[in-house]
C-alpha cells in the first residue's frame, strides 16, 4: 500500500494531511481543509495509506478511550520506546493506522504515567513519582467533589459546617487557592450576588451592619480589638499642683477628656486663662509597650453607638481629665488684658484640679446664641466663666480673620438605643446640631490658640513636630512649620487630643522634652517620625471613611424606622443631592441646572443596606423658603475639622 498520508504534530496538536511532495528532509502537505504547509520530516509521526486523513483521528479517538493507561504502564519497559512499538505489543500485531494513532493519543493524554522524550517517543514515569502524582490527582478530584457539594448547599441557603471557619475571611483578603474559598466564590457566581449578600443568605452574617463592621475590623484590626496584657505604667507623683479650678466641655458620650479650661482674674486687670491638656505622654514612653499599642492603632475609631479607643481603658482612666480629680496636664496660660488681647503665654507641666465635666446637652439650653444675644443667662454654675471665654474666642477669631467653625453648617448627633448585635431592633435618633454655636466657637478657638502657640514654640527651638499645613484648600501632615491658610495661622499642629490621636501624642512627647529641658524623642528628619506621619494619615483617613459609612448605614435605617416614603432633598451639584436634616447624599436624576440649595421633593424607591444606597425618584421642585444656605455636608474644605 502506498503511504500517501501523514500524521504530524504542529503547535502542540496532531494534524493529518496528504503528502504532495517528499523532499527527504521536508514534506509538502495538504490538510483536509485545503490548506497547504511545509513540515520537517522529523515532524511526521506516522505515514499511512488509509483511511483518508480526514477520518484517521476520528477513528483513533474512540480506540484510545478504551486503552487502560495503567495497564500500558505495567507492560511498558523501563527504556524509552516509540508509540508504534508499544502499539505492536499492545495489539499483538502490526497495528493499523487508527490503532497506532490511538496509542499515540493514549500516551500523549496520560502525562502522569508517561513522559514525552521526543517526537513519538515516551518513557514511563518512575513508580514513586507516579504514586505521588496519582495521590495529587485524587486529592484534586476529591476537592472538586467537595467544592461542588458545598456549592450546592450554599446555593440552597445552607452553610456547610466545614466552611464556617472560612466565612469571616471572605470580607477581607481571602486565600483564593483554598477550596473552601473557591466554593464560596462559585456559589456567589451561580447566584449572581456579591460575597456579603451570600454570607447573609447562608446565615454567616446576621445583618448588613455586621458585614460593614467585620470588613473594617478585618482590614484594620486583623488580630481583634482586645488589648494585649497591659504593661505596667505610672505617672509622676512630684508634679507641682496648680491653684486653679478647671472644667471641661464635651458631649455626653466623651470618656477621653483631653482638654479643660480655667480662669483667674488678675489684680492688675484682665485675666489669666488656662488651657489644660491631658498628659498621657507622662505615662507612655516612646518605644515602650504602651507606645506599641498606640502606634498600632494611631487613633480612636468613632462610630454611632460605639468606639474603639486608641489606648486601654486603664491608661485613659488614669490620664483623662475627670471631674473631682487632680490630674496631670500640660497647661498653657494666657495673660489676657481687658481688651481681650493676649499679652503673654506660659507653659507648665503640672497637676490641676478638675472641678466639673460640663456636657453640651446640659449647657446649651441656657448658653446659646439666643440667650447670649438677649443677655438672659441664668445664674448657673460657670456662667461667668463661659461668657468670658466666649467673648475671648470671638475676639481671637476676629484677629485671625478666619472662622473657627462654619456658623451656617450643621453637625448631627446619633443616638443608638439597643443591642448593636441586633441592629434591626435598635432605635435610632439623629438630631441636627448647628455648628458655630457659642460652645463650639469657645472650644475651637482655644484649641487653635494652644495648637498654634505650642507648635510655634517647638519650631523656634528646632524640635521636630507633626504639623498640619493647608495651602490651596488642601490640608496635609508635614514635618515643616508651614502656614495653615484655612485657619489664618503661620503654623499649626494637632497637640490637644493626645488620648485619641497618635499625632498629638508624638507632639506631646516633643513638647514635654522641651518644657523639661530633655532631649527630644524624635530628632529632625527622623525616619521614625516620617513613618509615623505616613501611617497616621493613611489610618486616620480609613477610620474617617468607616465612620462616614456607618453613619450612612444608620441614616438608611432611620429612614426605614420612620417609614419615610417621601422626603425633601437639597440640590448640591450636578445630580447630587442631600437629604434635608440628614447627613445623607444620593444621586437624583432630573435635577440638572438646579442651583445649590434648591429644595426638592422625592419619593424613596429602594434602600440597599449592603451597598449603602438609597434610590429616589424626583417628584417636583419646591418653592424656596429663603436663600439657600451652606451646610456642613456641603463643606469640602477640611479646615472645620482641624480642632
Amino acid at each position: 500500500m502506498t503511504l500517501t498520508h501523514v500524521l504530524f504534530e504542529e503547535s502542540g496538536s496532531f494534524k493529518t494531511g496528504n503528502i504532495l511532495a517528499d523532499n527527504e528532509t521536508s514534506l509538502q502537505v495538504e490538510m483536509p481543509s485545503g490548506k497547504r504547509c511545509k513540515i520537517k520530516s522529523a515532524q511526521a509521526l506516522l505515514r499511512f495509506g488509509s483511511p483518508l486523513p480526514a477520518f484517521l483521528l476520528a477513528e483513533a479517538e474512540p480506540l484510545a478511550a478504551k486503552i487502560d493507561v495503567a495497564f500500558l504502564w505495567e507492560i511498558a519497559g523501563e527504556e524509552e520506546f516509540s508509540f508504534h512499538d508499544l502499539a505492536c505489543e499492545y495489539y499483538g500485531q502490526a497495528p493499523s493506522a487508527p490503532e497506532a494513532a490511538s496509542m499515540l493519543l493514549a500516551l500523549h493524554g496520560a502525562p502522569v504515567y508517561f513522559h514525552r522524550k521526543g517526537k513519538g517517543f515516551f518513557r514511563k514515569a518512575a513508580a514513586d513519582i507516579l504514586r505521588v502524582a496519582l495521590a495529587a490527582i485524587e486529592k484534586k478530584r476529591q476537592q472538586a467533589a467537595n467544592i461542588e457539594t458545598w456549592v450546592a448547599e450554599l446555593t440552597e441557603g445552607r452553610l456547610p459546617e466545614e466552611l464556617l471557619p472560612w466565612a469571616d475571611s471572605l470580607l477581607g483578603k481571602p486565600d483564593r487557592n483554598c477550596p473552601e474559598i473557591k466554593a464560596f466564590e462559585a456559589a456567589a457566581a451561580r447566584l449572581a450576588c456579591d460575597m456579603p449578600e451570600l454570607l447573609l443568605k447562608v446565615g454567616a452574617l446576621s445583618s448588613p451592619y455586621e458585614a460593614h463592621l467585620r470588613r473594617f475590623l478585618l482590614e484594620q484590626f486583623p488580630k481583634g480589638t482586645d488589648f494585649p496584657p497591659l504593661a505596667r505604667f505610672s505617672l509622676p507623683d512630684d508634679l507641682p499642683t496648680a491653684n486653679v479650678a478647671a472644667f471641661s466641655i464635651d458631649d455626653a458620650t466623651t470618656t477621653e477628656v483631653d482638654d479643660a479650661f480655667s480662669i483667674a482674674p488678675l489684680a492688675s486687670g484682665g485675666w489669666r486663662i488656662g488651657i489644660h491638656i491631658a498628659a498621657p505622654g507622662l505615662a507612655i514612653q516612646q518605644g515602650d509597650a504602651l507606645d506599641a499599642i498606640a502606634r498600632a492603632r494611631l487613633s480612636t475609631v468613632y462610630m454611632p453607638g460605639a468606639k474603639i479607643t486608641m489606648l486601654p481603658d486603664a491608661v485613659v482612666n488614669a490620664c483623662t481629665l475627670e471631674g473631682g480629680q487632680h490630674c496631670p496636664a500640660i497647661s498653657l496660660y494666657l495673660t489676657v488684658n481687658e481688651a481681650l488681647e493676649i499679652t503673654d503665654t506660659q507653659s507648665f507641666v503640672e497637676q490641676i484640679h478638675i472641678v466639673a465635666n460640663l456636657r453640651h446637652h446640659e449647657i446649651e439650653p441656657w448658653f446659646n446664641a439666643d440667650t447670649l444675644a438677649a443677655g438672659e443667662l441664668s445664674p448657673l454654675p460657670f456662667r461667668d466663666e463661659l461668657t468670658l471665654l466666649w467673648r475671648f474666642a470671638e475676639a481671637a477669631e476676629t484677629r485671625r480673620g478666619k472662622p473657627s467653625a462654619a456658623e451656617s453648617g450643621m453637625d448631627y448627633t446619633f443616638t443608638i438605643h439597643g443591642d448593636l448585635t441586633a441592629p434591626e431592633h435598635c432605635r435610632i435618633g439623629i438630631a441636627p446640631r448647628p455648628r458655630g454655636s457659642p460652645l463650639d466657637k469657645l472650644v475651637a478657638e482655644l484649641m487653635i490658640i494652644a495648637n498654634t502657640t505650642w507648635s510655634g514654640l517647638l519650631a523656634r527651638h528646632g524640635f521636630s513636630c507633626l504639623y498640619r499645613a493647608q495651602t490651596g484648600g488642601k490640608a496635609r501632615m508635614t514635618t515643616l512649620a508651614q502656614p495653615h491658610e484655612g485657619l489664618g495661622v503661620p503654623h499649626y499642629a494637632w497637640m490637644t487630643s493626645p488620648l485619641r490621636r497618635y499625632s498629638d501624642l508624638i507632639n506631646q512627647w516633643q513638647l514635654l522634652a522641651l518644657l523639661r529641658d530633655a532631649p527630644p524623642p524624635f530628632l529632625p528628619r527622623s525616619a521614625e517620625l516620617f513613618a509615623a506621619l505616613r501611617d497616621f494619615e493613611t489610618t486616620y483617613a480609613a477610620y474617617a471613611d468607616f465612620q462616614r459609612r456607618i453613619e450612612r448605614y444608620w441614616c438608611l435605617r432611620w429612614l426605614q424606622q420612620e417609614g419615610i416614603r417621601e422626603c425633601t432633598l437639597l440640590a448640591r451639584r450636578d445630580d447630587l443631592a442631600r437629604f434635608e436634616n440628614l447627613p445623607l447624599f444620593t444621586r437624583l436624576s432630573g435635577i440638572g441646572g438646579c442651583p445649590p440649595g434648591q429644595r426638592l421633593l422625592a419619593r424613596i424607591e429602594s434602600i440597599d443596606f449592603l451597598a449603602l444606597e438609597v434610590r429616589c425618584h424626583l417628584l417636583k421642585r419646591l418653592e424656596q423658603e429663603g436663600s439657600p444656605t451652606k451646610t456642613l455636608a456641603d463643606e469640602t474644605d477640611d479646615t472645620l475639622a482641624e480642632n
